[in-house]
């Protein structure tokens, strides 16, 4: 935090080519706050991942599915009549399947299942086509993944079906039975069975990438959070800090106005300082370009208590990890704070050494210690940076101590 006097610690204002009134960014000007556009993948681009996804397996399944359609088709087919019947089912399939993969199927399921059901009968009792089962086991698999409820007994209908139906080729063959089931019951229902899993697996991968798109979007919508309170607690510490000095030293220049006019004028000087200060560390926030200097922050909590008649005693055991420096001078600046707003202190100690820093003071309140909000969110971004942030009150005394693990290599810098 800035001094009450300025020294040491101004910082240079930074005009941004999209800054509005009083230099801070204009609408629409870019600042560390996120967006919901830019935190998250957007419902454009979930559906272009989606689209490529189709295509691909369009690319893949269509020809492949045709051709070995196609081959059967003329395999099994004796009469023009027979190819057109057992084509349809082909054709249909394969628009079914187009449909599976655009994840539009309810305009053609109920009409794909009816005429692919019809062409299984006609290839196993009029055609002798073993192989007819082919589109119904695709159509079928796809309607049976997609039905919300009772997938389970839809599946098992389907496979009983397909066996049912096989099993009436002995009605009308003169073949063995042996031969009947093993071609128009076993390879059929084999072939529904495979083709249900097949399609189910690639159920999941769509699911897994839906879900993987929404955790995507969750994480980000997170960052996004955790990026707000960030910055609400940056804000807190600047202007929060900021108004207290200057309603102590605003109540002090109200006193010295009429005994010691030039005391007052300085005290107002500061103040004028002060708040100056205060904005131009408010654009660098909202800039993402403010740092804190802890040597800076040690001198600025040793004035703000002198003028508030506390004693106040440093003690830099050694130089503080300069990784830790930021976030040693957020945690002094906070206790800072907490002392001036809730405490009746006389004295204040303040202890630096390379893995943290330790402040206590004494006129603390109560006898248990008191739910102070900045420390609390201070306390969990401390943790996040690999540390502890420890509060203590005990007879009257209350302790804030942050400590880091000790910098590699040890010893003193």
């Amino acid at each position: 935090m800035a001094g009450v006097d300025g020294r040491g610690h101004r910082r240079d204002e930074r005009p941004d080519a999209h800054a509005g009134p009083g230099g801070f960014p204009a609408a629409g000007s870019r600042t560390v706050r996120l967006s919901g556009n830019e935190a998250h993948t957007t419902s454009e681009q979930v559906k272009t991942i989606r689209g490529r996804l189709h295509r691909l397996n369009l690319a893949v399944l269509l020809p492949l599915l045709g051709t070995v359609g196609t081959l059967l088709l003329v395999a099994d087919s004796e009469t023009w009549w027979e190819a057109a019947v057992l084509a349809l089912g082909v054709v249909v399939a394969l628009t079914v399947l187009g449909h599976w993969v655009g994840e539009d199927i309810s305009r053609v399921a109920i009409p794909g299942m009816i005429i692919t059901a019809a062409v299984w009968p006609f290839g196993t009792l009029v055609s002798g086509s073993h192989t007819a089962s082919f589109c119904l086991s695709i159509v079928g698999a796809i309607v049976v993944v997609h039905r919300p409820r009772h997938r389970g007994a839809a599946a098992f209908g389907l496979i009983a079906y397909v066996a049912a139906v096989g099993a009436a080729r002995l009605l009308v063959s003169s073949s063995g039975t042996t031969d009947v089931l093993v071609n128009y019951v076993l390879l059929p229902t084999g072939s529904a069975v495979l083709t249900l899993a097949a399609i189910f697996v690639s159920k999941l991968f769509y699911d897994l990438v839906g879900e993987l798109e929404q955790a995507r979007g969750r994480e980000a919508e997170l960052a996004v959070t955790r990026e707000r309170v960030r910055f609400a607690s940056d804000l807190h510490d600047i202007q929060g800090h900021t108004l207290h000095v200057v309603k102590l030293k605003t109540a002090l220049a109200r006193k010295l106005v009429r005994r010691d006019a030039e005391r007052a004028e300085e005290e107002l000087g500061e103040i004028h300082l002060l708040v100056a200060d205060t904005i131009s560390q408010t654009k660098e926030l909202a800039y993402a370009q403010r740092r804190l200097n802890l040597s800076a922050e040690l001198e600025n909590a040793k004035n703000l208590f002198e003028a508030a008649g506390i004693l106040v005693r440093v003690n830099r055991e050694a130089d503080a990890d300069p990784r830790r420096s930021e976030m040693l001078g957020q945690v002094l600046r906070e206790t800072t704070t907490n002392i001036l707003r809730h405490a009746q202190a006389t004295r204040v100690r303040i202890t630096l050494s390379d893995t943290g820093i330790v402040i206590t003071n004494d006129g603390a309140r109560g006898d248990s210690v008191p739910e102070l909000s900045g420390l609390r969110t201070l306390k969990r971004r401390v943790a996040d940076d690999g540390g502890e942030l420890r509060v203590e009150q005990r007879e009257g005394r209350f302790t804030t101590a942050a400590e880091f693990p000790a910098p590699a290599g040890g010893g003193n810098r």
